[in-house]
């Protein structure tokens, strides 16, 4: 006689099978706390199960191992077995296109959301006629021939400049008075000296003095010229 489906016996049978893998009591009075169901009551049923031949079971010391019986199970031939792959296939393939599809949706969303307001927008296009307004009165003067840097401007950073270029050949001339003297009665070839501790010259680094001070004469002539 059949359990009656809302005793104990008729909800592990239904667990049980569900599963269809060993369990153990402990397996299935976790799985089925939400019947309320203690687990002796549980034990008790699983016993009375495997006693009736409705669930398989197999001892291991004092641990006893529950099963669905196998024999209730429709066991697919070749034929089916190759159309349940197909099958198979035929879902994951559906699954992966739903998948890329809601992709898509998310993707469109997020990109509606991150679009200007149409206030945002016409913010926007009144400063960047601002920004081009600028630029173009800047490029007429520009091409009109009018200097963007006040005269004054320009000489007070000329005049750094020439500060600097002067401190600079200034330390140049300090450090060959020394150098010369160092080298002039050492045994050793200046060149392996000035490596050994590790000295660089401008060009060493890739500085030119004459550069610099080619530009700065440069700009002497052109004010000059004004």
């Amino acid at each position: 006689m059949a359990p009656k489906s809302d005793s104990a016996e008729a909800i592990v049978l239904n667990f049980v099978n569900e599963q269809n893998r060993p369990v153990n009591t402990q397996n299935v009075a976790d799985a089925l706390q939400k019947f309320n169901l203690k687990k002796a009551a549980i034990q008790k049923a699983l016993d009375n199960l495997a006693d009736g031949g409705r669930i398989s079971f197999k001892e291991y010391g004092k641990q006893k191992i529950y099963l669905a019986r196998q024999d209730q199970f429709q066991i697919p031939n070749n034929e089916e077995f190759n159309q349940m792959k197909e099958q198979n296939a035929d879902m994951q393939k559906q699954l992966e296109d739903q998948k890329k599809a809601i992709g898509e949706v998310e993707a469109e969303i997020k990109s509606l959301q991150s679009n200007l307001t149409l206030d945002q927008i016409f913010e926007r296009e009144v400063n960047l006629r601002l920004e081009v307004q600028e630029m173009e009165e800047k490029l007429t003067k520009l091409r009109g021939g009018v200097t963007l840097v006040k005269p004054e401007e320009r000489k007070a950073v000329e005049g750094m400049l020439s500060e600097m270029l002067g401190q600079w050949r200034k330390r140049k001339r300090m450090f060959k008075d020394l150098w010369d003297t160092l080298t002039e009665n050492s045994p050793k070839d200046p060149k392996e000296f000035k490596e050994e501790l590790g000295i660089e010259y401008d060009e060493d680094v890739g500085v030119s003095f004459q550069l610099y001070n080619d530009l700065i004469q440069h700009g002497k002539k052109r004010s000059r010229g004004q």
